[in-house]
């Protein structure tokens, strides 16, 4: 848990700069990294805390393998699912969203640890794999908004 708190405090700091774009890297500015990843913390915590174990099965994904050894997300490969897709953000609103994750977080900490979420190309991933993957996908728009920062500043 440790990680994706560090990971989130990191978001924290970027939200001041929010309205940085550079689309040599993104087309999306930061804010829209920003509140993708929070809305994809809630919502992958949220799914994982209303799943049924005894329904979880199990499928091997060689692409989880690949990304959970690797720790890299490759860009531009995978499409976002809707629920997932920033509509509106502001600085006022990024911060509101981070603090609602933070006590989302806290959450996770009692979740039972065959809950589960259903990655649409991973599969099935239980609690710790589902914190793994969290804390992969985190990191992945960080590198981003770093890239962003770095070409921002060239």
């Amino acid at each position: 848990m440790k990680k994706i708190e560090m990971l989130l405090q990191e978001l924290e700091t970027k939200i001041p700069i929010q309205n940085m774009v550079q689309s040599s890297v993104s087309t999306s500015p930061i804010g829209w990294h920003i509140e993708h990843s929070l809305l994809a913390i809630n919502k992958i915590i949220e799914a994982t805390k209303t799943s049924d174990p005894n329904s979880y099965k199990f499928v091997f994904k060689p692409l989880k393998y690949i990304v959970y050894l690797t720790g890299k997300i490759p860009r531009g490969k995978a499409k976002n699912p809707k629920v997932v897709e920033p509509e509106f953000f502001d600085e006022n609103t990024l911060n509101v969203h981070l603090q609602k994750t933070k006590k989302v977080i806290e959450e996770l900490r009692s979740t039972d640890k065959n809950k589960y979420f259903k990655h649409p190309y991973f599969g099935n991933l239980k609690l710790k794999d589902t914190i793994k993957f969290l804390e992969i996908h985190t990191n992945h728009h960080l590198k981003i908004i770093s890239d962003i920062q770095k070409a921002a500043s060239k």
